[in-house]
């Protein structure tokens, strides 16, 4: 289990805690607030002390998912040479972070796109900040010759996060498995080579 960032109340974290352990087999739609109060042991009142809404915890708690996982990219990505290389240890770590840690799959994929406030919220901004990582890993192998300079970034970047997503869907509908070195293994032989025989 991954540590929790420690400066927070501990009502705080009492709700954040429960949001998370609810969202493991419920969808966010079908939790109340009174519902997570009871789980985290806490006052309704105490709740929207911290936070304005249901939507508002979400957003808090797909925000802490990813400040850990943009930390880990970080490290992941330290030492490695050449974009390709790059962009395949971004794959495997983004189908590791869906593999294994389900709230996090489940958020992001099904809960928060159909709200606008999502984009608005900082939990998106750090999803901005991990989108531009990407663009530039492939700018900077467009630019030494690794990358065809032919496709536009975005649309790479595109083709990357939609081919794990769908990859990883069962695992947060059904919680099926997901073997994250051969899901990272066929998706990235996907990308770069292609279908054609």
């Amino acid at each position: 289990m991954e540590r929790q960032p420690t400066d927070s109340p501990p009502g705080k974290l009492k709700i954040i805690n429960a949001m998370r352990s609810l969202l493991e087999e419920r969808t966010f739609e079908s939790l109340t607030i009174s519902e997570i109060a009871v789980t985290a042991g806490v006052t309704e009142g105490l709740i929207y002390k911290y936070f304005k809404d249901k939507r508002d915890l979400l957003h808090h708690v797909l925000k802490e998912h990813y400040e850990l996982f943009l930390v880990q990219i970080d490290r992941d990505l330290q030492g490695i040479d050449g974009s390709l290389n790059k962009l395949k240890k971004i794959i495997w770590s983004s189908i590791e972070r869906y593999a294994n840690h389900r709230v996090f799959a489940r958020i992001i994929l099904l809960e928060v796109r159909n709200s606008e406030e999502y984009f608005q919220s900082e939990a998106y901004g750090l999803v901005r900040r991990f989108n531009r990582i990407i663009v530039d890993i492939i700018n900077e192998g467009i630019a030494c010759g690794e990358i065809r300079e032919d496709l536009p970034a975005a649309y790479i970047r595109n083709a990357i996060f939609g081919t794990i997503e769908h990859s990883c869907l069962n695992r947060v509908i059904f919680n099926e498995k997901v073997s994250t070195n051969e899901a990272a293994k066929l998706i990235t032989d996907l990308l770069f080579n292609g279908i054609k025989r």
